[in-house]
């Protein structure tokens, strides 16, 4: 098995078996899924060409898991956004947007599951899809705020449902940026720690 530091190995080979270097096994998408889900990281390597082909096969774990009954994640209007940021310049932004949202939902999913739990009961469900609401207002807000470092001449996109903005004195402005890069910085330290090291 794998340790903490070196991600396990999987073999792809041509006839689409994938093979666990660390159980000396043939393994499934199925088993790939269940791994990804108990936190074991892997990688997966096309065996004839040593290409990394990660990313394609996590891609497959997705489209096999939106096909079962009942279990679709991804609304379609987020998929249809999603494919028009290929190749728009908008798409840098993209995956550190979708990382660091992941990486927020992630760490506050006991709150959430705390939160609908209670909110199923007495209360009624308004407080548990408020705080997700909010949630999501706050990640557009840094998003903004990243956008507008890559391109300062460029308006941020906006709610649909905001008001204009406040006109701030023009003394903020160095303030303003300063809490950016910060921001920023700390989205970035976030993402390098969800990278595996060597």
């Amino acid at each position: 098995m794998a340790n903490d530091k070196q991600p396990i190995t999987i073999k792809k080979y041509a006839n689409r078996r994938l093979y666990n270097t660390g159980t000396s096994a043939y393994v499934t998408l199925e088993d790939l899924a269940g791994m990804v889900k108990k936190g074991e990281d892997f990688v997966v390597f096309d065996a004839k060409s040593s290409e990394d082909i990660t990313r394609s096969v996590l891609t497959q774990i997705i489209f096999e898991q939106e096909g079962k009954g009942g279990q679709s994640l991804l609304p379609i209007a987020f998929l249809r956004q999603l494919i028009r940021f290929y190749g728009d310049s908008m798409q840098m932004l993209v995956p550190s947007y979708l990382e660091f949202s992941i990486d927020k939902l992630t760490s506050e999913q006991g709150k959430f599951r705390d939160k609908v739990a209670g909110g199923f009961g007495a209360q009624g469900i308004g407080p548990s899809f408020g705080s997700l609401e909010e949630t999501a207002r706050k990640n557009m807000a840094l998003f903004n705020q990243a956008l507008a470092m890559f391109s300062p001449f460029v308006a941020p996109l906006a709610p649909a449902e905001t008001t204009p903005p406040k006109a701030e004195p023009e003394a903020t402005t160095k303030n303003d940026i300063d809490e950016m890069r910060r921001q920023l910085e700390e989205m970035q330290k976030r993402i390098e720690s969800m990278t595996p090291k060597e």
